[in-house]
């Protein structure tokens, strides 16, 4: 029977997908930003050039830390086609794995999850674009797994989601790169852990309860904890 660490007291670790098991480029999210525009005007009918789109995505990730929300509250599209419509055309190739991670969590002797904000489909594509499909395969999951679309609106989908996966969210750490969604963990008594790329803007976020600069700084303090 394999022998279980903890990391910060904690058996269990839930991670994001996007920006934190892989690193969003400003040439990706670039992309990303134009997809979400393409979409608003091209699958779901609005009647907008496509620089107006952009900006409008650009003002939405600004006020809601989502690039499609603007759409949803000003012009009446539905969460879910908005959600459907952004995640088929939302680029795989251009993203840049990691070098050596799945060793780095495959050292890691505790129980690991995905909770991702991107579709199953686009979540399976993902992970197997990025070498993690067999390492996580069946414990991965996406927020329309449980009927919605965000993961930073109520604290009740990170309940929905131990309950699924069999866990108490007291035993969980949570690790996002959005400080948004760590807020409604942390309601349901998850510990939190930030990753963060240039500065951490978060830092006066009482919610989080520890922040790294990139995902392997958090990796090599776990690894090393276990190892004293």
């Amino acid at each position: 029977m394999m022998e279980l660490m903890v990391i910060f007291g904690k058996p269990v670790v839930i991670w994001d997908l996007d920006n934190t098991l892989y690193p969003e480029t400003e040439e990706f999210k670039e992309m990303l930003d134009e997809a979400t525009a393409i979409a608003a005007i091209e699958d779901l009918g609005l009647n907008l050039d496509f620089e107006t789109a952009k900006a409008k995505v650009t003002e939405s990730y600004r006020t809601y830390r989502d690039g499609g929300e603007i759409f949803v509250k000003e012009y009446g599209i539905s969460p879910k086609a908005m959600f459907e419509a952004y995640h088929k055309r939302k680029p795989i190739n251009p993203i840049i794995p990691y070098d050596n991670l799945l060793e780095k969590l495959e050292k890691l002797k505790v129980e690991q999850y995905i909770f991702s904000t991107s579709s199953r489909e686009v979540c399976t594509k993902i992970l197997k674009h990025i070498g993690l499909y067999e390492f996580f395969k069946g414990r991965f999951y996406s927020v329309e797994d449980f009927g919605v679309y965000k993961k930073n609106e109520s604290c009740s989908v990170y309940q929905q989601l131990c309950d699924k996966i069999g866990v108490k969210p007291q035993d969980c750490l949570f690790v996002d790169d959005s400080y948004s969604n760590l807020e409604f963990a942390k309601q349901i008594g998850m510990t939190t852990v930030r990753i963060f790329y240039k500065e951490n803007s978060a830092k006066d976020k009482t919610y989080i309860d520890h922040a790294y600069k990139g995902i392997n700084s958090f990796l090599d303090t776990a690894l090393a904890q276990n190892a004293a």
